[in-house]
């Protein structure tokens, strides 16, 4: 990529300092969100920019090796646009070049920011849009493209007059959530009021159609304006009626027709929307019919997708957003190809079954083996290990990379198979096995 020559001013400079970096609801303490966040610190630095990261105080107090690479902290909520609007106005936030966030909740606020300090963002309106599940799909339906039927209910009542009359089985999920938090299948309208009662938060919610089918995820970063499609990621999930991810391969093993369409899919989708700067991570179905969109985020995807990503495209795309941001020379990393691309990689989470742990044995060997990108247990002896309901209950992480995905996934699957976690299980439950294989994943189509 081509850097900037010595002592080009970036935007924002002036005589008061270094132009900054604003990260928005970067306090990440650990796992992925914090290893994303460190490797945006660096690609800031790199283009000489110093980093004010912003959060919440605890999640401040609590991302020490976070917030010790920052030139600057202050204390934010970004759940609350309007109010990061007026720190903003008040000058609070200094001499800023540009404003990032890969932080779900944080996207709003991001957006807000940039438009409050006029600098380069997505419309604070179109992100708005798109973080609200009914929203978005209404837009994307609107657009012409393949949506369920949804809708956003405000009580049981309005739940079951949506199902009534209407094929099942139907998803129950929040409005505003991630990680399979809330989210069940519903095979009968007299199952309904037993997934509504397993929402994490009282208040609206959605009842929607189930799309049957494969899932992916596609990877993608918007530079000029125009989205490029990085990569389509397989993801391998529970049987319902959860649906927690337990591994990722990427680029997803299928065949042409499969990942074209996904990526043609989620450009023309990014387009209609009407977003124009950053990453996209867009969730989707392959059905009889061709793709089907699901949600839609403007961030790295979750569960170590941005480090597979980057590994497999040998690419900085923290230093691609900013470059773009700042309106310097950018070069769009060259997107994966299953038939061609020369390597892939593989996300698993071996998660134990629930109990308290005793005993860990095989995780120490694993780091260091070629192929293993990252490795961590996530747990300790003495680590309750909670229901796997969702993403936020898994233990474990083993990343794996190989000529192609799929080999990183089975050499995820064997390297997983030498672990040992022994478990002393809830009062009354069985005894499990002390070493478990990790749970069976389910994908329907994988060439």
């Amino acid at each position: 990529m081509t850097e900037p020559a010595a002592g080009t001013p970036l935007p924002g400079q002036d005589s008061t300092g270094a132009p900054a970096l604003l990260l928005v609801g970067g306090g990440a303490a650990r796992d992925h969100g914090a290893d994303s966040t460190l490797r945006t610190i660096r690609a800031a630095h790199a283009l000489g920019l110093a980093v004010h990261l912003t959060d919440l105080p605890e999640a401040l107090a609590a991302a020490t090796a976070v917030t010790a690479l920052a030139d600057r902290v202050s204390a934010l909520d970004h759940e609350k646009p309007e109010a990061c609007a007026e720190w903003a106005r008040s000058g609070a936030a200094g001499n800023v070049a540009a404003v990032f966030s890969s932080r779900e909740y944080a996207q709003e606020a991001a957006a807000t920011l940039a438009a409050t300090l006029g600098l380069p963002g997505n419309d604070p309106r179109v992100v708005a849009t798109v973080r609200r599940k009914d929203l978005c799909r209404a837009a994307l339906a609107e657009a012409g493209f393949r949506q369920p039927a949804v809708m956003l209910c405000h009580d049981r009542e309005q739940a079951r007059q949506f199902v009534t009359g209407r094929p099942g089985p139907w998803i129950v999920k929040p409005r505003d959530a991630m990680g399979s938090i809330g989210v069940t299948l519903v095979e009968t309208p007299d199952a309904l009021d037993d997934a509504i009662t397993a929402l994490p938060a009282p208040g609206a919610f959605l009842v929607e159609e189930y799309v049957t089918g494969p899932e992916y995820s596609i990877e993608g970063v918007l530079v000029g304006g125009r989205p490029t499609v990085l990569a389509v990621t397989a993801k391998y999930v529970t049987k319902p009626p959860l649906f927690v991810e337990l591994a990722h391969a990427l680029p997803a093993p299928v065949e042409p027709e499969v990942h074209d369409g996904l990526a043609r899919e989620a450009a023309a989708a990014v387009t209609a929307l009407g977003l124009r700067r950053g990453i996209f991570h867009i969730e989707a179905w392959w059905t009889e019919h061709g793709p089907v969109l699901g949600e839609v985020h403007t961030r790295f995807g979750g569960d170590w997708i941005h480090l597979m990503l980057e590994h497999v495209l040998d690419a900085d795309l923290s230093e691609t957003v900013l470059r773009d941001l700042l309106g310097l020379p950018t070069q769009v990393p060259i997107p994966t190809d299953p038939a061609t691309t020369p390597r892939g990689a593989a996300v698993l989470f071996p998660t134990p079954p629930p109990g308290t742990v005793t005993a860990l044995h095989g995780w120490d060997e694993l780091t260091g083996l070629p192929g293993v990108l990252h490795a961590d247990p996530q747990l300790a002896p003495g680590d309750t290990v909670p229901p796997l309901t969702d993403s936020a209950a898994r233990r474990g992480v083993l990343i794996t990379t190989a000529e192609d995905a799929r080999t990183a996934l089975d050499q995820a699957h064997r390297l997983a198979a030498r672990l040992t976690t022994t478990v002393a299980p809830p009062p009354g439950a069985p005894v499990p096995p002390p070493t478990p294989t990790p749970m069976p994943v389910r994908q329907e189509q994988d060439h």
